[in-house]
């Protein structure tokens, strides 16, 4: 497989998305985060398309947004009534999940394209923040029903041959997500355990390993410090995977702050 070179085009990063709608309704345990996706556009060159992996879809073969104009989905409950009024109106883009679907084929990864599916907050509330205009075609893929590592980053892999393309590709995660744990206060109290995984996080991505050591490592995930306490489940960690196979490199390290009191960082190829 080409490794990256002069005529890679596209931008990967892989970001902590926050709690529902509470970036957009001015919660200030999120004030780190929306600041930070408020200015990773000037870090970035302008995308002519978003592909948004989220940690809120899973599907038993990989599933694409088709739709020329998606419709929202408010996959979050128990909010005030401007959470369920929160509009994000960019175009879908039929062609690039097309393009998508060949490519997935060709790869011998189950595929299917779903029309009527809309946009959730693992699209919706990044985008919001980054591109609040909502002007660049925007589509989701989703994740793997059963939630592999190693499927992931085969996934990941299979969207190398899209790195030609002036595309961002979004994974919509959180890398710190045990529901249990967090903490509206704000208080951001120390935290030995997410520090732990946290800081192996950054190892594992940003640190100058061989790309098949680092996938290693990654399909192993649970196996590092506090990594289940971290991630009970591991549907917020796993687009993650898919970045890492398809940015093929080391990661820079753009956010390492608190969200909803606790350590969160982010990632961009």
């Amino acid at each position: 497989m080409k490794r990256n070179g002069p005529a890679d085009k596209a931008q990967i990063v892989y970001l902590s998305h926050g709690g529902g709608p509470l970036p957009i309704l001015g919660d200030p345990s999120h004030k780190a985060m929306v600041d930070f996706m408020r200015q990773l556009p000037s870090q970035l060159r302008h995308p002519d398309a978003i592909l948004v992996i989220s940690a809120h879809w899973e599907e038993s073969a990989a599933t694409l947004l088709g739709a020329h104009t998606p419709p929202m989905l408010y996959d979050y409950y128990g909010f005030p009534d401007q959470a369920y009024e929160i509009t994000y109106s960019a175009p879908g883009s039929p062609d690039l999940a097309n393009r998508i679907a060949e490519l997935l084929g060709k790869n011998n990864i189950a595929v299917h394209i779903d029309m009527e599916r809309g946009f959730d907050h693992g699209l919706f509330i990044p985008l919001k923040l980054m591109y609040p205009q909502a002007d660049i075609p925007s589509l989701q893929i989703s994740l793997l029903r059963g939630l592999n590592p190693a499927a992931h980053i085969a996934l990941g892999e299979a969207l190398r041959q899209l790195k030609p393309a002036n595309i961002l590709v979004v994974g919509s995660g959180f890398s710190f997500h045990n529901m249990g744990a967090f903490s509206r206060q704000g208080t951001n109290a120390p935290d030995r355990a997410n520090d732990a995984f946290q800081n192996w996080l950054i190892e594992v991505c940003t640190g100058p390993i061989p790309q098949s050591e680092r996938e290693n490592r990654l399909i192993n995930w649970d196996k590092a410090a506090s990594a289940r306490y971290c991630h009970p489940r591991a549907e917020h960690l796993l687009p993650l995977h898919v970045c890492i196979g398809m940015a093929d490199k080391p990661a820079k390290l753009v956010f390492d702050d608190h969200i909803l009191g606790k350590r969160a960082v982010a990632f961009l190829w």
